[in-house]
């Protein structure tokens, strides 16, 4: 079966861009097997791909986002502390929506019920006239 020029080039591109896929994720598992920081700069030169690769192709672009953040948190230890009391806080927050949702259901009820007694009250009082 005989390919067309263009299904060969095609392919041909498929394989380049599989291989600098390749290229760039086996950098950025070097960069972390020795504990370096992951950047897009260090990643170029150890490629020598250019900077628009890593941030336009997405598989290498997630890699590469992925791997940043898991290293924020070993970085900066800060970071987890902060984001614990952040978590506690909104817990905290929620359940006082939830509380003050509640108490606006019972005042909502409690008021429909005066509003039914002055009815009635109101009614009460236009019959004796």
């Amino acid at each position: 079966m005989n390919m067309s020029k263009y299904d060969r080039m095609v392919e041909l591109n498929r394989e380049r861009s599989d291989e600098k896929v390749t290229a760039a994720s086996e950098a950025v598992r070097k960069l972390v097997e020795n504990s370096d920081k992951v950047t897009i700069p260090k990643l170029m030169k150890m490629t020598g791909l250019s900077r628009g690769f890593f941030y336009k192709n997405p598989v290498v672009r997630q890699l590469i986002d992925d791997v940043v953040e898991r290293q924020a948190g070993m970085v900066d230890p800060r970071r987890s502390i902060l984001n614990m009391a952040m978590d506690n806080r909104i817990e905290l927050l929620q359940q006082q929506v939830a509380d003050l949702k509640r108490e606006n259901d019972i005042l909502k009820k409690e008021n429909q019920k005066l509003q039914k007694a002055l009815n009635k009250k109101s009614l009460n009082i236009i019959k004796s006239l």
